[in-house]
């Protein structure tokens, strides 16, 4: 076996461990970490990110590619004599809605690279197992892909419209509790080796203001491993159990969109919705998880009826848009998407700031940086039927600057007429709908 998975280039050993993975369905695996060889760790080094900050050892990514063949050699003998020792990672925070803040762990960059090359080849085999209603952190697979089957559900399941369970789980990526997730590995990869640094990762701990903490629950923060291990977790704890046990027992149909720990059940009728907001707190606390109380909702989003539209349906959130019913340009219902209002303020604020921090530098080099940010935004939130919020977005962003660029002091007052004027020459990017129902492949413009 070892021989076999060492052999051929890298996409060859993947496609090797699936078909085996296939072959052998249900089975755990227990000889697969022999496919991690010095090639793989340069692959997976040429994966990882080289512009994230460094962790509690800092060091870059640069110093550590300086002697890279010698890092990535030393790496492979700890990793499979089980001598690596896996750093606690550094913690910060970066803000959150309503004056929260969201704890963020930073890795070491060497652990990232193990992280990544081990995640190569989990993911090899549980790719094929998971179910297609997962769409988060999975090859081929993007959170527009999760909105298009969100959208495709509410619109076709019944004439009706359907009924939506809207679900949120509190603190997952902290709650997630180790013997729960080890029992669920054990079901299909045993590998000594492999299991031996998951479990490292998973006790590593954080650090904070020089302090070392550790907890029984939660996977690495910030680990490139956390979001494959939450999809594993996930697809025995939810995706598996509600395709097998919870689906054949309803009436109607019923559909389950989840990306990572985002999910929403998309229901024809109301009973099954109400069967299912029932059973998902015990389902989930059997696991050591909790559903919000609050964010954890039935929504009724049938199809407005009546010649005024009838009774105004319910909107539900997913993945940073608020679903409501429309009409389309012929006068028919049809489900809209809009940014989510907290998301438009998160983003605004976040410009705001920007700006003001920024506002002394050259006008061209704020230009470059804004005009990424407006890609970025309109790279994901440019979907169809969502020009309204993109226009108040550009025309917000444009506000900011011209605030904080008035604020640059001199004599002269950066009125519009005069930042209408440099606008001409500092051009932003306009709004434009990058994920087009009619247009599938569109991309958004250099």
């Amino acid at each position: 076996m070892a021989e076999t998975l060492n052999s051929g280039d890298i996409s060859t050993r993947v496609r090797r461990i699936a078909e085996m993975a296939r072959m052998r369905r249900g089975e755990a695996l227990r000889s697969i970490h022999h496919a991690i060889d010095l090639e793989w760790l340069k692959e997976a080094h040429r994966r990882t990110r080289k512009d994230g900050a460094a962790g509690v050892d800092a060091q870059t990514a640069a110093e550590y590619g300086q002697y890279l063949e010698k890092n990535l050699q030393s790496l492979l003998d700890r990793f499979k004599t089980g001598a690596y020792h896996a750093p606690p990672v550094r913690r910060t925070y970066i803000p959150k809605d309503g004056g929260k803040r969201r704890p963020l762990g930073i890795p070491t960059f060497e652990d990232k690279v193990l992280q990544t090359a081990v995640k190569m080849l989990m993911e090899a085999v549980y790719e094929e197992d998971f179910l297609d209603c997962s769409y988060g952190f999975r090859p081929g697979r993007s959170a527009h892909d999760a909105l298009e089957a969100v959208w495709q559900s509410a619109m076709h399941i019944s004439k009706h419209g359907a009924w939506v369970v809207e679900v949120d789980i509190e603190s997952f990526f902290d709650s997630i509790d180790h013997e729960h997730l080890r029992g669920i590995l054990d079901q299909r990869v045993s590998d000594g080796v492999v299991r031996r640094v998951i479990h490292k990762w998973l006790n590593a701990g954080v650090m904070e203001d020089g302090q070392h903490s550790r907890s029984e629950s939660g996977t690495p923060q910030g680990g490139v491993i956390s979001p494959l291990l939450a999809n594993v977790f996930l697809h025995e704890v939810l995706d598996t159990w509600f395709v097998r046990e919870v689906q054949p027992r309803l009436d109607g149909r019923t559909e389950l969109v989840r990306y990572a720990d985002d999910f929403v059940v998309v229901c024809e009728h109301e009973r099954d919705a109400r069967r299912v907001l029932a059973v998902l707190p015990k389902r989930f606390g059997k696991y050591g998880l909790r559903l919000h109380p609050d964010k954890t909702r039935l929504v009724r989003f049938e199809r407005p009826t009546g010649r005024d539209g009838g009774e105004r349906p319910e909107t539900y959130d997913f993945l940073g848009f608020t679903h409501y019913w429309g009409k389309s340009r012929k006068g028919n219902p049809i489900v809209m998407r809009k940014t989510m209002a907290a998301r438009m303020r998160r983003s605004l604020r976040g410009i705001w700031e920007w700006c003001r921090h920024h506002r002394h530098q050259p006008v061209a080099e704020q230009r470059v940086v804004l005009a990424a940010k407006l890609h970025g935004h309109y790279g994901y939130y440019g979907i169809t039927n969502n020009n309204w919020a993109l226009q108040n977005f550009f025309h917000e962003v444009k506000r900011a600057w011209r605030r904080w660029l008035d604020r640059r002091g001199g004599k002269k007052r950066m009125t519009w007429e005069r930042f209408a004027a440099l606008l001409k020459y500092h051009q932003l990017p306009l709004p434009r709908i990058v994920h087009s129902a009619f247009r599938h492949s569109a991309r958004p413009r250099a």
